[in-house]
């Protein structure tokens, strides 16, 4: 009776496991296959070329001379059906690599993405270690008086200065 109990409630475990799973494949190829998604997504993975740095599809420099050609660009390329790749290719060859919003993953490209995080930690090390010095640095003693009346002074020098 236990056994049975246990084996449907782990049947049910699985059944909804897979369920969650094929709800995310279907989520995530319906917005693939989505030129408007696409357009979005691509569009917010480029700059606009006419210096005001900013998302191609966020541009919002009045009169902007490149931005709306640089849009119809991209839909023709996903209208085609061109691969990301592609269509990134393309930009690059006629805007530069600046126009990429983020640099790739492969060549020297990937320093720029290691980089940041690299210094960071350095940063970190190196802030730690100097903490790390300064706590066991041995801060110098005065060595004993050997003046004879060394603590006769010491007393009147603090009543004088009342300190």
């Amino acid at each position: 009776m236990f056994r049975s109990r246990a084996v449907s409630r782990k049947n049910g475990f699985t059944r909804i496991a897979q369920l969650s799973v094929l709800a995310i494949i279907v989520a995530l190829t319906t917005a693939a296959a989505d030129p408007t998604a696409r357009f979005d997504k691509l569009g917010h993975q480029l700059m606009c070329s006419c210096g005001c740095n900013q998302i191609l599809l966020e541009c919002n420099h009045v009169g902007c001379p490149l931005s709306d050609g640089m849009r119809h660009e991209l839909m023709a390329g996903v209208d085609k059906g061109d691969n990301d790749s592609l269509i990134f290719q393309s930009f690059v060859q006629k805007y530069g690599p600046t126009v990429l919003a983020a640099p790739g993953g492969t060549g020297f490209n990937i320093v720029a993405w290691i980089m940041p995080f690299a210094v960071l930690l350095l940063g970190i090390g190196g802030t730690a270690m100097l903490i790390r010095r300064w706590r066991l640095r041995s801060v110098p003693m005065p060595l004993p008086s050997t003046v004879s009346r060394f603590g006769d002074i010491r007393e009147r020098i603090r009543r004088e200065t009342e300190i």
